[in-house]
């Protein structure tokens, strides 16, 4: 019981299927491996027996000090922290070649964040409706920041669906194994940042967009109106760009801006 009230409050559920943790191993021979939440340790174990190394961020005390006294592991390392502040503070202090988590789900966000920021190679398993929004195209409803922050960033790869009965306790939502290789040239983090201050208008056409995003950029609505016919795409509704679009528009906001 408490191992469930401790999952609901941390977002975090624990794989008992081991077949899918040695799927998800697989990637790791001869790897530095990062981890995120390794809870009962069925995916950690896995990855110890094929990777290199394995550094595994646990925040919670007691899960950690469970693993403290029951992983005996020579190439692992075990950290007790939030792994945003570890990623923030300490993960470039650490050779790191790649990720592979059972992500908790209130975490996926800005793990995909971090990720495209590092350029770091992933294979995570992640909700499904999450995955599904990852990869949806423009135009439909679905498609988001996220979907095209993750197309700009990274190539993936749909690995293997995994029901919602492989984790105890229980989730309501079916999951997903995904690899993710990051792109040799990926966007800057300030075309990023348009993009999703655009995207937060994505029903919008291009030029009313602007105008509602005046303040981010300090003009007018005037301003943004010229710039609109500027970039001579001031009718277009912001959801129906694809994000090699987007990027694009992006860069010449960006250079005008300066000018």
């Amino acid at each position: 019981m408490l191992d469930r009230i401790k999952a609901k409050k941390l977002g975090q559920v624990f794989l008992v299927n081991r077949n899918i943790a040695e799927a998800e191993a697989e990637h790791a021979h001869g790897k530095s491996i990062l981890e995120i939440g390794p809870g009962h340790a069925m995916l950690t174990t896995e990855l110890c027996k094929r990777a290199k190394s394995v550094i595994a961020v646990e925040k919670d005390p007691s899960i950690y000090r469970e693993l403290k006294s029951t992983m005996n592991y020579p190439n692992l390392m075990l950290i007790n922290a939030d792994f945003l502040d570890f990623a923030k503070d300490e993960a470039s202090s650490h050779k790191i070649d790649m990720l592979i988590a059972n992500v908790p789900y209130g975490l996926s966000s800005k793990v995909i964040e971090w990720l495209a920021d590092t350029g770091s190679e992933a294979v995570l398993c992640l909700q499904k409706e999450f995955v599904e929004r990852m990869l949806s195209s423009e135009g439909t409803r679905e498609y988001s920041n996220l979907s095209v922050m993750s197309a700009l960033s990274f190539s993936i790869t749909e690995i293997m669906n995994v029901d919602r009965g492989n984790f105890s306790p229980v989730p309501k939502v079916d999951s997903e194994i995904i690899y993710l290789k990051p792109k040799s040239k990926r966007p800057k983090k300030d075309e990023l940042k348009v993009i999703s201050i655009l995207m937060q208008h994505k029903k919008r056409t291009l030029r009313k967009a602007l105008i509602d995003c005046r303040a981010f950029f300090s003009s007018t609505k005037g301003e943004m109106s010229k710039l609109s016919d500027t970039l001579g795409m001031g009718e277009r509704r912001i959801f129906t760009m694809s994000p090699a679009e987007l990027l694009s528009l992006a860069g010449r906001i960006l250079s005008l801006q300066k000018e």
